[in-house]
């Protein structure tokens, strides 16, 4: 069913008559569908086990090295740089590693600019508003980076992350090793975005012709224009977001408001108003159920090393479903980003299980009311005046 339509067999006044409840009926049936399609509908399989693979490995691998070397103070940057594996799942390998390399650049630029931040800033921690304002800028510049490169998944959430935690970090390490491992690990993914040429089967051609060819990136007229309105909508939503849950944690006592500022671009993606809807609830929902999950792993107490078989193994849920149905990926996301946390920072797990929460739900909602925003302010001025 299109969005828009009112007549036809699909409509809301065709369904009025013919379903045997009426209206409240029709209602029900849909409020139904809407939950089928928001928690439990899969979509098809894209062999995204072989992704999902890669994208685990370019995390285990650094991650594990460090627990090895007792340098789990560098595992925050190995994390992030680990992100540049998640570009170009689905590509031949010729498109893969100009996007991985695009993506891997952009993602060392940004864990730079974050690490100075926290360096430069007076004191131990950095301001939260000095993050919200960094943070924002972030937002907006990675958007219109990334759709410039036409990089997959579209928009800078991996973006706004990545600077938001590492910026908020106290006790930086070293420039020079937190920067060496960052671009090891994307050194490392782009290694083994390649390494499925191996097998014949799975080769594709490779050659600096074809190379370049994917290197050059062209956009028309109207494309810059939808992507500069894309970079406003993630500008308002994160500045939005971050002030709220800062205002909000000043007055209630909590923190990390730079996750508000992560869920409310989430709603942002998508093809249709309702889809972008149903990311933020799924984001919302999947936060829950995700949270529990972590209380349970918390609660054993896990080694070291056994997070980091944790974080391995939740990322590759989250691969594999990230794309199929978002509200069970986050069931593995929200686990995965604050293990990742408490790997490095320590803190209480019950004040990270209260903030996320709090922050997911303030993001949430005001990701939504952006994407809400253009329609029903259009409403409002097709409104006729009345005398």
């Amino acid at each position: 069913m299109s969005e828009g339509r009112s007549t036809g067999p699909s409509s809301p006044a065709h369904d009025a008559v013919t379903h045997p409840g009426g209206p409240l009926a029709v209602a029900g049936s849909r409020l139904r569908e809407f939950v089928h399609q928001l928690l439990f509908s899969i979509g098809p399989a894209r062999q995204d086990h072989q992704a999902a693979l890669r994208v685990a490995a370019g995390l285990f691998i650094p991650l594990i090295a460090l627990v090895v070397l007792g340098r789990l103070d560098l595992a925050i940057f190995a994390s992030f740089g680990a992100f540049a594996g998640i570009y170009g799942r689905n590509e031949p390998h010729r498109a893969r590693i100009v996007a991985q390399v695009r993506a891997g650049l952009l993602m060392l630029a940004v864990i730079l600019a974050a690490t100075l931040t926290a360096r430069l800033s007076p004191g131990d921690l950095v301001s939260p508003w000095t993050i919200v304002a960094g943070t924002t800028i972030v937002a907006s510049a990675c958007t219109v980076v990334v759709g410039y490169w036409r990089l997959r998944p579209a928009g800078s959430l991996f973006h706004i992350f990545a600077y938001a935690a590492i910026a908020s970090v106290p006790h930086q390490p070293p420039l020079g090793p937190a920067m060496l491992t960052a671009a090891g690990t994307v050194v490392l993914c782009l290694l083994i975005g390649l390494s499925s040429r191996v097998h014949p089967a799975h080769r594709t051609p490779l050659t600096w012709g074809a190379v370049r060819a994917a290197w050059r990136v062209r956009l028309g007229a109207e494309e810059r224009r939808a992507l500069w309105l894309e970079s406003l909508g993630y500008l308002v939503a994160a500045a939005v977001a971050g002030v709220v849950a800062t205002i909000v944690g000043q007055l209630l006592g909590f923190g990390h408001n730079y996750w508000a500022m992560v869920a409310a671009v989430v709603p942002l993606v998508g093809h249709t108003t309702r889809h972008r809807v149903a990311r933020g609830l799924q984001r919302v929902l999947g936060t829950v159920v995700g949270l529990t999950v972590l209380a349970a792993i918390v609660a054993l107490r896990p080694e070291a090393w056994a997070m980091v078989l944790l974080i391995a193994a939740c990322q590759f849920g989250a691969e594999m479903l990230i794309a199929r149905q978002y509200f069970l990926a986050q069931v593995c996301v929200t686990p995965l980003a604050l293990m990742s946390t408490l790997l490095v920072v320590r803190v209480d797990p019950l004040d990270l299980l209260h903030d996320r929460f709090i922050d997911t739900v303030i993001g949430a909602a005001v990701g939504v009311a952006v994407v809400l925003a253009p329609s029903a302010w259009r409403r409002l001025r097709s409104r006729p005046v009345t005398p």
